[in-house]
């Protein structure tokens, strides 16, 4: 039949479609992980489950400069977050949620650009870094993540904030702006498309469902934090450093002292396991109920993203009901705020600046 797809059927045999692909999906990826690991260990045995031992903090993460670290105990979970401030306490709020596999320090670029305006403050989301960590799946869900946010925002003595999110950060930013719109007044979102758009676009189109294959294998239970770990966190450098997901541009590649900081982070006992549980639980508030974002927007993306296609992007523009501004940033990789910082930091202040123009409010 012409047009006929899985969202031509009737919603049951739409929804058991839906989870056949899931984990239809996972088990492939997992067999696919699986044939990488025995490989390595016929290869390099004696490498293969070695790992450095990293009980010192790189002193890049004890930086003056960058700001001071805080923590702060939430009403609602009991949960003690942790995060760095920069600025003066009582400038507007800049709020800044990194995404996976990431932490505060993702956005040191940030950090020091915004502080003469803002109080700009870079989270460890619940399960990241210095942040609690619980250990049930389900303290993981979409919907106690997003209460975080807001209850994080009221313990710092705010009602609002400028809120910028990147990658899963920036899924979090976006249902943020949809429950509580009243406390976004300007909302940034770097390489992630509203949540609307990404669960229909990844059903109707392979490529994207292959690009985002990790979300499957996600789903399993500890293979994925081995899988991690293995030759030293190897799989977690490649994301930061290959020629096919990393940050290729001259100037602006990690560092030995920014790797270490981050496999500092996530060789502690454990520290995979909460990251991995936000994904675990992608699907507790998804498909959405309700859809509109009113606040102006800026979405920034990069060319070269390996993670999601470019597609997306502008498909998002009809979910905003306010003023709409997207920069597809020419040979930028994933990770956006570390690979052209400059650049992302200008676009940033041009649409604080010039937004009030075209505001709807």
């Amino acid at each position: 039949m012409p047009g006929h797809s899985m969202f031509s059927l009737p919603g049951c045999l739409r929804g058991a479609a839906f989870w056949v692909l899931v984990y239809s999906y996972c088990l492939l990826c997992a067999c696919t992980a699986l044939v990488k690991l025995l490989c390595s260990i016929l290869m390099r045995q004696h490498r293969t489950f070695h790992r450095m031992n990293r009980e010192v903090a790189p002193g890049c993460l004890n930086d003056p400069f960058l700001g001071t670290h805080c923590y702060v105990r939430i009403k609602d979970s009991g949960l003690r977050f942790h995060y760095v401030a920069a600025g003066e306490r009582g400038k507007p709020l800049m709020l800044l949620l990194h995404g996976f596999p990431e932490f505060w320090y993702s956005w040191r670029h940030q950090l020091r650009e915004f502080k003469s305006t803002y109080r700009v403050v870079a989270l460890d989301l619940r399960g990241y870094g210095e942040t609690d960590s619980p250990t049930n799946k389900d303290c993981y869900k979409l919907d106690c993540v997003i209460v975080d946010i807001k209850e994080i925002v009221d313990s710092l003595g705010y009602t609002k904030c400028v809120l910028v999110g990147h990658d899963w950060g920036g899924m979090i930013a976006w249902l943020v702006a949809i429950c509580y719109p009243e406390m976004v007044t300007r909302l940034v979102i770097l390489s992630f498309p509203h949540p609307a758009v990404f669960t229909e676009y990844i059903l109707r189109h392979p490529s994207q469902l292959i690009k985002s294959g990790y979300y499957f294998f996600f789903q399993m239970p500890w293979f994925p934090e081995l899988m991690y770990s293995v030759n030293d966190f190897k799989l977690f450098k490649d994301l930061f450093t290959s020629r096919a997901t990393g940050i290729v541009k001259h100037g602006c590649r990690f560092t030995e002292e920014d790797m270490e900081a981050y496999l500092y982070i996530f060789s502690q006992p454990g520290a995979l396991s909460g990251p991995l549980n936000h994904y675990r639980n992608i699907l507790s508030c998804l498909p959405l109920k309700h859809h509109k974002v009113t606040m102006p927007t800026l979405l920034l993306w990069g060319e070269n993203d390996a993670f999601v296609e470019v597609e997306m992007a502008e498909q998002t523009r009809v979910y905003v009901k306010n003023y709409f501004q997207l920069s597809v940033l020419s040979h930028a990789s994933h990770w956006l705020q570390q690979d052209q910082p400059e650049l992302v930091n200008t676009l940033i202040w041009t649409f604080l600046e010039e937004d009030r123009f075209h505001s709807k409010d």
